[in-house]
């Protein structure tokens, strides 16, 4: 038997490794295939007030019972007549002064996007599609809510996404920037544009600063008689460098060329939230949400999801999320990848629970 039991660990181990090879190899392969991939796809809409009526239904066929119900479709359906003869005044009004029918009928509109920052602010490759696409159909009395999620990341990217936010608000669209969790750095400077900044009160704000760090491993080259050659044409093309030996010279214009693009952040903030004491708050500092109210980084302590709840009954609120088409092979190696991670989680499950059985 003491053989058996060890034949069996022995053999759950053999298939925890293939198996996790496995998974690495059909990642690789994953990534490998969206890198290569073009970005084409398509936008989807969905209406948010359809889903919270359906919660709200849910919840009313449950915990109400039948003649609760009753006086509550009685007060829906006179709130709806109540509507109708305000339409039907707006009719009237209109017609009376001449002005458009259909924009004084129809209700305004909250456009949600969403965008999850990385250092690279690759996410603005969806995000720059999904204002096209809200342009087109967005007029003056709508709104666009951004629910925005970053730490930072490259300059260049993020000033490219803070220059799609700009459409918006030069189209007069109104926008409002919602920060959940943080807004930093590069986020930060996305979110500046936002004619309104809503955060949650433990939300982490600010951080407008830059910062750079190379590794030097000249040094320790030289101590093994490697030697490094950097050629450059022009003084400055390469101020500090990896692998060659860095001078006093090529750091301070590194540093200044830092401090550069801090003054264009600082300025950047300080056109667009004028509010601001941006010499208080450009000195790298983050700060939760409720100290960011005091420091005018943000208007107001509210949630993502207050924000939409409270339009929904005012506005007709719509989703809006580009998708990126996937391919028949994509989709296999996903399907594959989730099969095989799911397959060694269950196998790893079963080992730890029968783990009693190998002693």
């Amino acid at each position: 038997m003491e053989f058996v039991a060890e034949y069996g660990l022995f053999l759950v181990k053999s298939i925890t490794v293939v198996l996790a090879i496995v998974v690495v190899i059909v990642a690789v392969a994953v990534v490998s295939s969206r890198s290569r991939k073009s970005s084409k796809g398509h936008i989807e809409v969905r209406k948010v007030n359809d889903s919270i009526q359906a919660m709200e239904n849910a919840l009313v066929e449950t915990v109400l019972d039948a003649d609760q119900q009753k006086e509550l479709l009685k007060a829906e359906k006179r709130k709806q007549k109540e509507k109708q003869k305000q339409k039907k005044k707006q009719r009237k009004q209109s017609k009376s002064e001449g002005t458009d029918q259909e924009s004084t009928e129809r209700a305004p509109r909250t456009y949600v996007l969403d965008f999850k920052g990385d250092i690279q602010a690759s996410a603005v490759t969806h995000l720059r599609e999904e204002i096209t696409a809200v342009l087109t159909m967005a007029e003056e009395p709508d709104e666009v809510l951004l629910r925005l999620e970053s730490a930072g990341g490259m300059v260049h990217s993020y000033g490219l996404g803070a220059s799609q936010l700009m459409r918006i608000v030069d189209k007069k669209i109104s926008l409002i920037v919602a920060v959940d969790k943080v807004a930093a750095s590069g986020g930060y400077l996305m979110a500046c544009i936002a004619n309104r900044i809503i955060a949650a009160p433990f939300a982490i704000l600010g951080s407008i600063g830059v910062v750079a760090q190379i590794p030097n491993f000249h040094r320790l080259l030289k101590k093994n008689e490697i030697d490094v050659d950097v050629i450059t044409a022009g003084e400055y093309k390469r101020t500090l460098t990896v692998f060659g030996e860095n001078t006093e010279k090529g750091r301070k214009k590194f540093t200044e060329e830092l401090e550069n693009v801090h003054s264009l952040f600082k300025n950047f903030v300080s056109e667009n939230r004028t509010a601001v004491n941006i010499a208080e708050v450009s000195t790298g500092e983050a700060w939760y949400g409720t100290d960011a109210l005091e420091r005018n980084l943000v208007d107001e302590l509210k949630t993502s999801d207050d924000y939409v709840f409270e339009q929904c009954r005012t506005r007709d609120v719509f989703q809006v999320s580009f998708v990126e088409d996937k391919s028949k092979v994509d989709k296999l190696l996903e399907r594959i990848s989730l099969t095989i991670t799911d397959s060694l989680g269950k196998s790893l499950l079963e080992m730890l629970h029968n783990r009693n059985l190998f002693k």
